[in-house]
């Protein structure tokens, strides 16, 4: 088994798909409670480390891991997307501060990196991370990579890549940035899309590995439906409009330029608000933070089970839970799908690690052919009748109200530093 140290480890999504490839974690460091109690239930033989990345030494992760300075195989940990607020960290030309206590999530991770010194790492964190004009924090971590090869003799080479989980076979639209580096310099090359939206055949022209998007139903389709409702009902002022709403549709079913009824504006909402599954394409991402009335939700009209949103992240089967739903719901949210690590950590150990493994894929959905027709529709509730109109659509991007309220705020904090 390869040995792997695993930071931010959440309730454990890269740690399952490197685990299905042949990668053991030999240590777990999470802040998060519930996540460091669901992965005791559910992998016993890990250690675990509750606590902050900044305030454990790095000697304490080798230690718990049984392991040497240079033994791991690889690094891997999703940083936290919430320090990208933190720009003053990350002016360039200052010197990283790698071992500050106050340093944010990033440095945290580029220290172990520089003290335990693996054969590889793997880094992942949101799409936003390598935004152009946005992207201080990807600039950061690839000035902190060379710190560390100049601190340490180390050629880190990083590969960078946007990836769209659902074009790897994940039945879910997300996407993550993941960064991957060698030791000894080679460089790493991702692996190309394998499913593509696309039904009809131009593309086999190409490429004849695409087949179509793996779909909510090829994930959850042979489930059934749960017999205890609590907790999944939705209620809040919302929640009875949901029947009235298609499969694959959400809140725009109910504007003018649909055919719903005219409840709201176009583009007035979130996407998400009322967003319902359609067994006919992935899910739409799994939310860490949901309101009451903000999906992805079943196509029954309910939220998501425990095990059915595990399957939309393509974690591996048997997990168990002992934590609220709420709780429940942000570990899910946060994880990334296990497909995707699986997969990259099948390339690892061919191209980095010198280690191929000869089997296929253990966390790809597999395809159900026969997909029942949609679920019928229910009439609009009357209590919501009185809201028909003709409402106004969003005035577009950057001129909403809360747009002009944050470049008002923007202007006013601007005057003042001047």
């Amino acid at each position: 088994m390869l040995k792997v140290i695993s930071l931010f480890s959440g309730i454990g999504g890269l740690d399952f798909g490197f685990e299905e490839a042949g990668f053991e974690t030999r240590v777990a460091l999470e802040l998060d409670k519930f996540a460091c109690r669901t992965i005791a239930l559910n992998r016993p033989s890990w250690a675990v480390i509750e606590g902050d990345i900044n305030l454990v030494p790095s000697s304490v992760i080798l230690d718990r891991a049984g392991l040497d300075v240079g033994e791991a195989d690889i690094l891997i940990g999703g940083p936290p997307c919430q320090p990208f607020s933190k720009s003053s960290y990350w002016v360039r030309g200052d010197s990283l501060r790698l071992d500050d206590p106050r340093a944010d999530t990033l440095s945290g991770y580029l220290r172990v990196l520089r003290d335990t010194r693996p054969r590889a790492f793997l880094l992942e964190n949101v799409g936003g991370l390598a935004f152009e004009g946005k992207d201080e924090g990807l600039r950061h971590l690839l000035d902190g990579i060379r710190q560390v090869n100049a601190e340490c003799g180390t050629n880190y080479q990083p590969s960078v890549r946007l990836i769209r989980c659902a074009e790897h076979g994940v039945p879910q639209i997300r996407e993550r940035v993941f960064l991957i580096g060698s030791r000894d310099g080679r460089t790493f090359r991702f692996p190309e899309p394998t499913h593509s939206g696309r039904l009809d055949t131009e593309c086999s022209l190409f490429a004849t590995s695409i087949e179509p998007y793996r779909t909510a139903w090829d994930a959850i389709g042979d489930l059934t439906e749960p017999s205890d409702f609590e907790g999944l009902l939705i209620g809040g002022k919302w929640g009875d409009l949901l029947p009235s709403i298609p499969e694959g549709q959400n809140y725009l079913w109910h504007t003018p330029r649909m055919e719903g009824m005219p409840l709201f504006g176009w583009r007035t909402r979130y996407w998400s608000f009322l967003l319902k599954l359609s067994k006919r394409l992935p899910s739409w991402t799994v939310q860490a933070q949901p309101g009451s009335a903000i999906g992805p939700f079943h196509w029954k009209n309910r939220k998501l089970t425990f095990e059915e949103m595990c399957r939309i992240q393509t974690f591996p089967e048997g997990l168990k839970i002992n934590v609220g739903r709420t709780e429940m719901q942000r570990m899910l949210g946060n994880a990334v799908p296990s497909l995707i690590a699986e997969i990259l950590a099948h390339e690892i150990r061919r191209q980095l690690l010198d280690a191929p493994l000869d089997r296929g894929l253990r966390l790809l959905p597999p395809r159900r052919e026969l997909v029942p027709p949609p679920e019928r529709l229910a009439p609009v509730p009357v209590k919501y009748h009185s809201m028909v109109g003709n409402h106004a659509e969003h005035p577009g991007t950057g001129k909403g109200r809360q747009a002009i309220k944050r470049a008002q705020m923007a202007q006013g904090a601007e005057k003042t530093r001047s």
